[in-house]
């Protein structure tokens, strides 16, 4: 069984940081490792995303500058270094990993909430 676990979500102040980790397991590695979020009522939307091969990464506009991905291949982990949060981040934050040889998310963790607020 494929299991995505998240953990690093919380309350922040504006202009904190925080970080997200997500770790795989049940399966020995991914083409990819992503960063999703949903906001009430919206659709989920991404945020950002590694290659794992090549260490290749893609972001949002929304977050370019401010977040940061990064992952540990040996331990199928992907992490989101959020800086600088805004109000606007608030949101339930998702991982996704992408099998080899497929074009979308395959696996997905359980959601984490992030909210910025004073």
């Amino acid at each position: 069984q494929v299991q995505l676990v998240e953990s690093g979500g919380g309350l922040v102040q504006p202009g904190g940081s925080l970080e997200l980790s997500c770790a795989a397991s049940g399966i020995f590695g991914f083409f990819s490792m992503g960063w999703f979020r949903q906001f009430p009522g919206k659709e989920r939307e991404f945020v950002s995303s590694i290659v794992v091969s090549n260490s290749r990464t893609y972001y949002a506009d929304s977050v370019n500058g401010r977040f940061t991905i990064s992952r540990d291949n040996a331990k199928n982990t992907v992490y989101l270094q959020m800086n600088s949060l805004k109000p606007e981040d608030t949101a339930v934050y998702y991982c996704a990993a992408q099998n080899y040889g497929t074009d979308n998310y395959d696996y997905w963790g359980q959601g984490t909430q992030v909210t910025v607020s004073s």
